[in-house]
């Protein structure tokens, strides 16, 4: 299973970032949306799940949580916004996969066994960070996550051995 992951998009969901995700089996938006139509969008592509960010507010963005488990293909996804917010242990609770946003800076870690998912911005460029949104594929006990940056050609491709649960 392909999953696409992506945070940040501040209301603009680029043709490039569409173009990237064609294919995956799901998304997972982890906050700040900025926009409905971003996560209509995203839709058109896959089955999307998202989460409210810090500057997600209004009407709109009361139907989404501020955080989220998943169990997708055997595996505890947890998606969160702002990673220092995070109020568990999630070795402790199960979980495989930590997702989030807010920092605008990709990075892949593993910590105690649990992978840590940052795609990144995909919106509007803030500073010198790139523009990218990750992958993230779930095969058999390996995880395969990769940062996508948008318009520089560059991908980082991590391998992590889950533990069996």
């Amino acid at each position: 299973m392909k999953l696409g992951i992506i945070s940040d998009t501040h209301g603009l969901l680029r043709p490039e970032v569409v173009q990237r995700l064609v294919g995956v089996h799901g998304i997972i938006h982890a906050g700040d949306i900025g926009h409905p139509e971003v996560i209509s969008g995203l839709r058109k592509i896959a089955p999307t799940t998202a989460i409210r960010g810090n500057i997600d507010r209004g009407g709109w963005a009361s139907e989404y949580p501020h955080t989220v488990l998943l169990k997708l293909d055997g595996r505890s996804i947890y998606v969160l916004h702002d990673l220092k917010e995070l109020d568990i242990d999630p070795a402790a609770a199960g979980i495989d996969i930590v997702v989030s946003g807010h920092s605008h800076r990709p990075k892949i870690e593993t910590v105690g066994g649990v992978l840590y998912l940052n795609p990144g911005s995909a919106g509007p460029r803030r500073f010198s960070l790139p523009i990218a949104l990750a992958t993230l594929e779930l095969a058999g006990e390996a995880l395969r996550p990769s940062i996508h940056e948008i318009g520089a050609g560059r991908n980082v491709t991590g391998c992590v051995q889950s533990p069996v649960r």
